[in-house]
């Protein structure tokens, strides 16, 4: 039997919307979830591509590689491989 007054009110009903729309009920604490993602809008099970930035990080990259678009990577040294036959231990 648990203890009275300690646990939160629990909504079997609970309502998950995602962009303005209901998704899903579930059982909560909360009478309203609201969510960015879910795996109906998730590129990895819709199959298609979505490019989800919060923070700026995609147009930080976007800006510091477009400026090298004409001319490839800012240093062109190249390494030469040296091939080692012969010199390994026996």
């Amino acid at each position: 039997m648990p203890k009275a007054d300690i646990h939160p009110k629990w909504y079997p009903e609970a309502k998950v919307y995602c962009n303005g729309e209901v998704v899903m009920t579930v059982g909560s604490t909360q009478p309203e979830i609201h969510i960015d993602v879910w795996s109906g809008n998730h590129p990895y099970f819709t199959g298609t591509q979505k490019i989800i930035d919060t923070e700026g990080r995609v147009e930080r990259f976007m800006r510091k590689y477009s400026k090298q678009e004409g001319g490839g990577s800012k240093s062109t040294k190249s390494k030469s491989n040296k091939s080692k036959k012969g010199k390994g231990k026996k």
